[in-house]
């Protein structure tokens, strides 16, 4: 059974319920046919209702019906969010009248049915900008207790590789943060395991990468990973972590054995986790291209309920992918 197929039965099994802020799409209207005819989730479809039937019917998209449709213009609960939205940000300087206003943009409305509690979460960006998406669920949702800073990490799988167990590795962070402090980086790796553990189902072996391993090169970039390691073992000293390690010695067991002697992680991590935005962006693009893996995400990392944001560019198996991923996020919510 592939990755994305264990990921759709645990999804089936936790029976959550995912918000499509962009509930009149066309691509967003068949993932959410194939998703409530494979019961991957429940799904609730913010829009105009007439709009959206016409189209569903348009579409010959049976399954429609199932999803419950909320209509931001004309919404009868559209008072008890306001208020909502109005205590969570009146000491920002927001009036009951401006939070009558946003409750009808989907998007923070979306925010607003999971920070309610009628929805566990939320996938949007087929026609929104990542901006757009996040400035409501960071306003609203935040992040998880302990954790300051939002990651996006990928799901990276391999053809045959000699030197991946399973030819799964997770990376981050690939696509949020350009250049994350020491406390940072080690909450993006606190993150970063806990999605290695929700939705690739594995248990992690963290690698902190860098130039340098143990201390065969000396410099201020170097010292940061040093220092996030310290603050990982912290914050989670049950983890499998090490760090600082060279790539190679992280994944290939005799580099590690030579490197980085009685490491536990080395030559054998799971995890990668990478210094800055810049290192791991080129990173799983490389490997994405050159050795021709498939690369699942991004998945974002550190918010408080799941929320998950699309390529403008992406397909309807995309949205169907990141539904299902969405689902197996709310495991524990």
């Amino acid at each position: 059974m592939t990755l994305m197929n264990r990921i759709k039965n645990k999804a089936i099994k936790l029976d959550k319920c995912i918000v499509l802020p962009e509930g009149s799409e066309e691509r967003t209207l068949k993932a959410a046919e194939i998703i409530l005819k494979e019961k991957i989730a429940r799904i609730i479809l913010l829009g105009n209702k007439s709009e959206i039937e016409i189209k569903a019917k348009e579409l010959n998209l049976e399954n429609i019906s199932r999803a419950r449709i909320i209509d931001p213009e004309n919404n009868p609960e559209k008072d008890r969010y306001a208020a909502l939205l109005y205590e969570i940000r009146k000491s920002k300087g927001l009036t009951l009248q401006e939070a009558g206003a946003l409750v009808k943009n989907p998007l923070y409305l979306a925010t607003l049915l999971i920070k309610s509690g009628d929805a566990d979460g939320e996938v949007a960006g087929a026609i929104n900008a990542t901006g757009n998406v996040l400035k409501p669920a960071f306003q609203i949702i935040k992040t998880l207790p302990g954790i300051s800073v939002v990651s996006g990490a990928f799901l990276m799988l391999l053809k045959d590789n000699p030197y991946v167990k399973d030819n799964l590795l997770v990376f981050a962070d690939c696509a949020v943060h350009p250049d994350p402090t020491a406390a940072e980086l080690a909450e993006i790796a606190v993150s970063t395991a806990q999605t290695a553990r929700a939705i690739a189902g594995i248990e992690p072996r963290v690698a902190m990468l860098s130039f340098s391993t143990k201390g065969s090169a000396r410099h201020e970039f170097c010292d940061k990973v040093i220092e996030a390691t310290r603050i990982v073992r912290e914050l989670d000293p049950n983890l499998e972590i090490d760090g600082e390690l060279q790539a190679d010695a992280a994944i290939v067991e005799a580099v590690g054995m030579q490197k980085a002697p009685g490491s536990k992680v080395a030559g054998k991590a799971n995890v990668l986790v990478f210094p800055n935005l810049e290192c791991g962006n080129i990173a799983y693009k490389l490997v994405q291209r050159l050795a021709g893996a498939e690369a699942i995400g991004p998945v974002l990392q550190g918010m408080a309920a799941p929320i998950n944001d699309l390529s403008r560019g992406c397909s309807v198996s995309d949205i169907v992918n990141l539904v299902a991923i969405t689902a197996s996020q709310c495991e524990n919510k």
